[in-house]
Order: structure tokens, then sequence, then C-alpha cells
């Protein structure tokens, strides 16, 4: 298996100091070095991935073993479930997905469709909350997965509580390609569908992350009225075109997520 590159962590950049635990930093970059396409690694694949000295690689991942976070059947390595702890200690400190998991699947109900939740964190939208009806991508989604935010719905819909300046910061910093014959590559023509979302208060992408792929997003706001979240249906075009998507769950989803919001500024 072939490393992949690493990515551009917000880090990068800090040196060791008082308020900058090096060894910790290296410790979570280790643990990111495990994904849906490196399960399970060698030291070296580990070393390789991280810019780490195998040396380095290997006391970090001993470390993570002894802890349980990690296990090796002495030449590959793989991360255990208890790993999740990590991720449930954000889902559970935040409130916001209790309160919005009911109204969820009361949408997902009524659209039979799936819906997901999402916040942005770097160039990607994080899932943090999923409820499914079926399988409509090749490449299975769950809480922590990642996407390319300049390409998805959800993502477009968060960098509209963005200012331009920002957008095109973020739009700079992303890996932007032709991922369909559908998908947007200009940046200007990106940040445009992205005030578009802004000025209308909702975002389609139709068929640019994924040949088939319709998603339509809702922002969820803070009581200041900033964007925090956001709440998409996403479906197969070939089942339910555009513009039936736009009159018939538009309508249901916007209500999903201002109520979302409701309960967040009352909470």
């Amino acid at each position: 298996m072939s490393p992949a590159p690493r990515t551009q962590d917000p880090a990068a950049d800090l040196r060791p100091g008082d308020a900058y635990v090096q060894s910790f930093a290296r410790g979570l970059e280790v643990i990111r070095s495990f994904s849906a396409a490196a399960p399970r690694q060698t030291l070296s694949e580990v070393a390789a991935r991280t810019g780490l000295t195998r040396a380095g690689a290997r006391r970090i991942l001993l470390t993570l073993q002894t802890l349980g976070y990690v296990a090796s059947d002495g030449k590959l390595f793989a991360l255990t479930p208890r790993i999740l702890d990590l991720g449930f200690a954000y889902l559970s400190s935040m409130p916001m997905w209790n309160v919005a998991e009911p109204i969820m699947e009361a949408l997902v109900e009524e659209v039979k469709e799936s819906c997901s939740a999402g916040v942005l964190e770097g160039t990607d939208i994080v899932y943090v909350l999923r409820v499914s009806t079926r399988k409509i991508m090749r490449n299975s989604l769950g809480v922590g997965s990642r996407l390319p935010a300049w390409c998805t719905s959800l993502g477009r819909m968060l960098m509209a509580g963005l200012s331009d300046e920002e957008v095109m910061a973020l739009l700079r910093a992303s890996a932007i390609e032709e991922r369909t014959r559908h998908t947007l590559t200009d940046v200007d023509a990106i940040l445009a569908k992205v005030q578009q979302a802004r000025r209308q208060g909702w975002c389609m992408i139709n068929q640019e992350l994924e040949e088939g792929l319709l998603s339509i997003a809702a922002p969820v706001v803070n009581r200041a009225g900033r964007t925090i979240a956001a709440l998409n249906i996403s479906g197969q075009v070939n089942r339910t075109p555009p513009r039936q998507m736009q009159e018939t769950m538009l309508p249901a989803l916007r209500a999903a997520a201002q109520e979302v919001s409701r309960r967040l500024a009352a909470a």
C-alpha cells in the first residue's frame, strides 16, 4: 500500500513551547493516519504518513497500544473501538445532537431520504449525525466521516456563513479537482454558488461530488444568527430530480433546520 501524502495540518507551523506539546500533537497525527483507506498499517506506513521517524512512530504506537487505543498482530497496527471514546466525548458534550436527532428522524420519515448533520472543520465537512434510509453513495458515510466542503451541499451551506474573504481562503487551501463531469472547479464559480446559498438560505449540489448523487442543505444557526452546522437531504437524481427535491423536500428540510435552531436557542 502506498502511503497517502500528508494533508495540511493547521498545527504544522506551530513550534514547541509552553502552549504546545509536540509529543501530544504527534500522537494525534498517528491516530489521524488511520482511515477507511488505511485501516491497518505497518510501522513504516505510519511513519511515512505522519512524517515521523520509524523510532518516533513506534514509540507513539506502543503507547497507544498500552492505553488500548491501538492493537497489533506483530506487523500491522489498527485502531481499536476504544478510539470511539474520543469522538463520543465531543458528541456527548454538544446538546445540539440530542436536539437534532429526533427532528432528523421525523424528516427522514417524511421525505423517505437520508438526512445528515455536518460541521465545518478546516477544508472539510465532518458528519456529526446521520439518519439513513438506504445506501446512496459508493462510499459509506457515518459519524466522523469527512468530505471536501467545496463540492458538497453541507460544505457550501457552511461556507455561506463565512465572509467572501474567508471562503476564498478556504478554497485556495482546498484540493479542487474534477470529481465528475458536473463538478465546478473554478474558484470564482464556486464562490458564486456559495454567495447564492447565502442569499437564498439553502444550497443544492447536483452530481458534483458523485455521479447520480443529489443533495440539498439548510443552515442551523445559534442565538446570534451565526451558522454553526447544516442539515442536508441526499438522494439519487434518477429517482428524485432537482426540481422535485426543491419543491417537495426543501420546505421540510428548512423547517427541520429552523426547528433545531429554535430549540438550541431555547436550551
